[in-house]
């Protein structure tokens, strides 16, 4: 590992200077578009989003540098040629701490919040028992992130700045993609702590050297083979182990609700969650960069590529 990288994480303390401000009012997500849509595919990055608001980071105990341990980050970057292709790309620009979009819109946690909840919201969901609903109370390390309770309407704003409008805009793209081509392959792109990416399941020999022959390098998540054509996943492991990356489906992750509120085969819309595991790419306690994440960006560019060209009559059940 480069020596400048080992300097930063021991450094500790101290700004983090990826960790931007957010000013009032700001986008909740932005999309990059191509010039022209070549092949029928959306990208979304729901979770790598960076800019935190001064009143989030006043009612959080932790700071930004911790909370960021909840992004994924540089996913955006890794998938950042995607217009290049003729592909779009929505990310979302808050962050995963703030809200998760990869949730139902109410999966909240009553104990957080000072006023009672509606009968409406889920408050039972394996993902609230974990403390990772659609507003977390803690962060991917298990640190509670506020300091106090919030109130409902708290909730509810955020869900209307940036839930909604971040779902309307992918939707938007996903029926736009499917009415154009006759079919839509929406690959929802994330990254998994290389710590949770242990699963007897991988296939094919793994690039993260050192890790051990049950950590995967990448996870493929169909909700066992409800969200997409058998081909599309067939067609990604084959290509990522080809490469030399182990893989493994649906384990230790099936996809989340973007995976399977999309994912409809028989309508023509196609959704593959896709998790990297972040050692491969960054340095996981100095939130920086390696420089594997050019190569990785190259494959993903190939692997996008690859899908896209898919032929129609491939994309029926077995």
């Amino acid at each position: 590992m480069d020596a400048s990288f080992d300097a930063q994480r021991d450094a500790g303390a101290g700004p983090d200077p990826a960790a931007v401000a957010s000013p009032p009012n700001a986008p909740a997500f932005e999309i990059l578009a191509p010039q022209s849509q070549r092949l029928p595919l959306v990208l979304a990055s729901p979770h790598s989003g960076n800019a935190y608001s001064a009143a989030f980071l006043a009612s959080s105990r932790l700071d930004a540098r911790a909370l960021r341990k909840s992004e994924d980050c540089f996913v955006d970057e890794i998938f950042a040629f995607a217009p290049g292709l003729g592909v779009p790309l929505i990310r979302a620009l808050f962050p995963r701490a703030y809200l998760d979009v990869n949730r139902e819109a109410y999966e909240l946690d009553p104990e957080m919040f000072t006023d009672p909840l509606p009968a409406y919201v889920n408050t039972r969901s394996p993902r609230v028992a974990a403390g990772l609903g659609t507003i977390a109370r803690v962060v991917a390390n298990g640190e509670d992130i506020y300091k106090g309770k919030l109130r409902f309407a708290e909730a509810l704003d955020r869900v209307s700045r940036c839930y909604t409008p971040y779902h309307n805009a992918l939707r938007q793209l996903v029926d736009a993609t499917r009415d154009a081509f006759g079919h839509a392959l929406l690959i929802d792109c994330h990254s998994m702590p290389s710590a949770s990416a242990t699963t007897d399941g991988r296939r094919g020999n793994g690039r993260g050297g050192g890790r051990g022959g049950s950590h995967p390098d990448i996870v493929l998540g169909d909700c066992f083979g409800n969200a997409c054509a058998p081909a599309v996943i067939d067609a990604a492991e084959e290509y990522l182990c080809g490469l030399g990356y182990a893989v493994s489906r649906n384990n230790p992750y099936a996809g989340g609700y973007t995976t399977r509120h999309y994912g409809r085969p028989r309508q023509g819309i196609h959704t593959l969650q896709i998790e990297i595991a972040r050692d491969l790419y960054m340095d996981e306690a100095a939130l920086t960069p390696l420089p594997y994440l050019d190569v990785l960006a190259r494959h993903m560019t190939e692997l996008v590529d690859t899908l896209g060209l898919l032929p129609p009559h491939r994309l029926g059940p077995r």
